[in-house]
């Protein structure tokens, strides 16, 4: 259906890759919002402005996820696309990061010859893409110099906000200030620019629309207070995702941060248990609960309490709770003024906010 939709439209672009689609789909979308543009939106969450996960515009101009799981992104016909990264996930259908790899390939490749794909130059998987297409080819990076938009002089405030400088080809473009946290959101405005850079938006607008983005749902996203400790809700059920969020908490003003963790998926949490651990031992408490089974039966062998096991090799301390209300109780009892407490999953575990607030 979305391969049919998108060939209606002159301007279809996709946001793909393995984290981050969603924020730079929304961050996309704002730009060209702000622009006057009226494009087409879906968008995997919920997004303030516009009220919902989609809006239909009234312009040549449709902006999407691509998302590489079962490789529907192959059925879209797109005329440009930005790939954020490719990582280990889904590994239940690719089997292995070969075939992600691949998969991105093929996906690349059905951009036509006057298309545009804009790659991540910090991930060597993405550069890889480049011969996989005749579109034009732009890059976005931090560690990499030789990107043709960099992010250079970061610095974050008491919330981990950055302000950075942007140089497109070594020459200044504009300093952006973000309202979400985090270095992985710096790439995925740095993307969002570049992009925008070629379909001719103004800086002003562009600058003016990521500052005001404070983040879709579930992204590190504030659900309340309660007795002076902040309370964030993450969609986060990757290992990758779950550092990123590590990362972007470290940036911030706090005493000890805690984090509720329901793994995603059997097949997920067997193939990077150890992955999962080495994220997790990043926050200073951490409490795992039932693993949230989506498609999967369990036939895996694998549980919550072997994602604690290992958590415990590596010399943190972690607890499993598998309900809800046994959780909210440890945990009232335990936080203390000006702590963290963040719910990370893509399954339930947003439910636990919501009860630590009544």
């Amino acid at each position: 259906m979305f391969g049919y939709i998108t060939r209606l439209y002159k301007h279809s672009i996709g946001i793909a890759g393995t984290h981050g689609k969603t924020t730079t789909t929304s961050m996309v979308s704002l730009c060209f919002l702000e622009a006057g543009l009226d494009p087409t939106i879906q968008v995997g969450a919920l997004l303030k402005p516009i009220n919902g996960n989609n809006k239909v515009g009234n312009s040549d101009y449709f902006i999407l996820e691509s998302c590489e799981y079962v490789e529907s992104f192959l059925k879209f016909s797109l005329q440009s696309t930005i790939v954020l990264n490719i990582d280990n996930d889904h590994l239940d259908y690719f089997k292995n990061i070969e075939n992600i790899k691949k998969s991105f390939k093929k996906y690349v490749a059905l951009l036509p010859y006057d298309g545009l794909l804009v790659i991540n130059a910090d991930d060597p998987n993405c550069i890889d893409l480049r011969s996989s297409t005749e579109s034009k080819i732009v890059t976005f990076g931090i560690k990499n110099t030789k990107a043709n938009f960099v992010g250079r002089n970061i610095i974050f405030d008491n919330k981990g906000f950055a302000k950075f400088d942007v140089y497109r080809n070594n020459t200044f473009y504009s300093e952006i200030k973000l309202s979400v946290p985090g270095i992985h959101n710096v790439l995925n405005a740095l993307a969002c620019i570049a992009l925008c850079f070629e379909y001719n938006i103004d800086k002003y607008d562009i600058k003016s629309a990521i500052s005001k983005f404070t983040g879709a749902s579930r992204r590190f996203e504030l659900v309340g207070s309660y007795q002076n400790i902040d309370i964030y809700d993450d969609y986060a059920h990757h290992p990758t995702e779950i550092l990123a969020t590590a990362n972007a908490l470290k940036n911030k003003k706090y005493r000890q941060s805690w984090i509720v963790f329901q793994p995603h998926t059997y097949s997920r949490t067997k193939t990077l248990l150890d992955d999962f651990a080495n994220a997790l031992i990043n926050f200073d408490n951490i409490i795992i609960t039932d693993i949230y089974a989506a498609r999967e039966a369990n036939n895996y062998n694998i549980s919550s309490t072997d994602l604690v096991d290992k958590i415990k090799k590596l010399g943190k301390e972690a607890i499993y709770i598998s309900d809800f209300n046994n959780i909210v109780k440890y945990v009232k009892q335990r936080a203390c003024p000006n702590d963290i407490i963040l719910t990370v999953g893509a399954g339930t575990i947003t439910e636990i906010g919501k009860k630590i607030l009544k």
